[in-house]
């Protein structure tokens, strides 16, 4: 059995921009009142194939959101593009979250919506449809479309573990 490599990617000098995906104020009921709090979802990515996902929780906004950066740091993945699209369709699924990504031709942009769109910019995608179908919970969708991204693979990949050439791959 042909050994699998992981497509984790450490964090790097590279500049990566973050994207606030999700802000939600949360209230814990006490015997003196409610406590607020503010649970924060963050996409990091280069916008060259690197993108990562993370999730900061605290009393105050500011400290969750780089909370939630810290963590989208320590969960990057490297992601295979092909002139500015995705190799090939793809599902991804994450708790009852599900999600399609096509590759498009040149020009259509990214086609997504909310928390997809996020992820999609931040990996340096920009020219995709994708659906989402299911959940529309952020953190569900974030963590779908981190799925079927990093379950994409390049022709070259797929000809070696199977052992064939690139011309037996594309014509059957």
């Amino acid at each position: 059995m042909a050994k699998r490599t992981s497509n984790r990617v450490k964090p790097a000098e590279t500049e990566l921009k973050e994207k606030l995906v999700n802000l939600n104020r949360v209230a814990k009921v006490t015997k003196g009142g409610r406590t607020f709090s503010f649970a924060a979802i963050v996409v990091v990515g280069d916008g060259k194939g690197t993108v990562g996902h993370g999730l900061g929780k605290a009393r105050d906004v500011s400290e969750a959101i780089s909370k939630a950066v810290d963590d989208a740091k320590k969960n990057l993945i490297r992601v295979p593009l092909h002139k500015g699209t995705i190799p090939h369709e793809q599902k991804g699924k994450y708790g009852a979250g599900r999600v399609l990504i096509k590759p498009a031709a040149d020009g259509t942009g990214v086609i997504a919506g909310g928390a997809m769109r996020a992820v999609l910019e931040s990996a340096g995608v920009h020219n995709v449809l994708a659906k989402s179908m299911g959940s529309s919970n952020p953190h569900n969708v974030v963590k779908a479309t981190v799925d079927a991204l990093a379950k994409l693979r390049m022709p070259m990949e797929v000809s070696r573990q199977r052992n064939i050439s690139m011309e037996k791959l594309f014509n059957g």
